[in-house]
């Protein structure tokens, strides 16, 4: 597995090779090897956005020119509009937008780490203006959608419908129960993850995460995951 010092190493690699480019602005480092590398490990992922100048934004999307200067690539595929997930050749998977700057204060984003700038492309747009908002729902109305996605996935799979009921009971259900996490439970100490409330869910509340194997039991236990989750 990479060591934490060969992905920060491969993120340099990548702004020398964006450094070349005269159309290129920026190299903006998120999550675990942006602000937070506090939490950077072997098991992290690289995730950044591109800075480009206007009209630039196809050159770094359709060609990995830039990125194979850094390091082969063995996979790449385009997984949004203005995006890419690819995996370089010694195993480093990273997932990278590529933006004009003016687009930066219209998309949501945890604040980055600036790994290389021309000038001072960056210096106000580090950190977001427009993070996503929220939940605002109660704790009751998730216990509710939990309850009746419980029902709804029990009533599947007496019919037979496993794999909906699956989703239904492990999956829907289960979120709905995880998401209002801080509105019931103490939070250790930790970031959580204003897009993804699952993402480090073990760490902040440990005594819930270690019942939530109970509740995940696989396609041939869902009315016993169902009754855990009831629980």
């Amino acid at each position: 597995m990479p060591s934490p010092v060969h992905l920060l190493a491969r993120l340099d690699a990548i702004a020398s090779s964006l450094s070349e480019q005269l159309d290129a602005l920026a190299l903006l480092a998120l999550g675990s090897v942006g602000r937070e590398i506090g939490r950077l490990d072997e098991h992290s992922d690289l995730d950044f956005f591109v800075i480009v100048a206007p009209g630039a934004t196809p050159n770094y999307l359709e060609s990995l020119t830039w990125l194979e200067q850094a390091h082969p690539v063995t996979f790449s595929f385009p997984n949004t509009p203005d995006g890419r997930k690819i995996l370089f050749e010694d195993g480093i998977f990273a997932e990278y937008a590529v933006f004009e700057q003016r687009e930066l204060q219209h998309i949501p984003y945890a604040s980055g780490r600036v790994v290389w700038q021309r000038g001072d492309t960056l210096d106000a747009l580090a950190v977001s203006g427009n993070l996503p908002t929220p939940q605002t729902h109660s704790q009751e109305w998730h216990i509710n959608e939990a309850l009746t996605n419980l029902l709804v996935g029990l009533r599947r799979e007496a019919r037979g419908e496993r794999l909906s009921a699956t989703r239904f009971i492990q999956t829907y259900a289960v979120d709905y129960v995880l998401a209002p996490a801080a509105l019931r439970w103490r939070a250790e100490p930790g970031d959580p993850d204003l897009f993804t409330p699952e993402r480090r869910f073990e760490w902040r509340f440990p005594s819930v995460a270690a019942r939530l194997l109970a509740m995940l039991q696989g396609d041939e236990h869902n009315r016993a995951s169902a009754l855990c989750t009831l629980a």
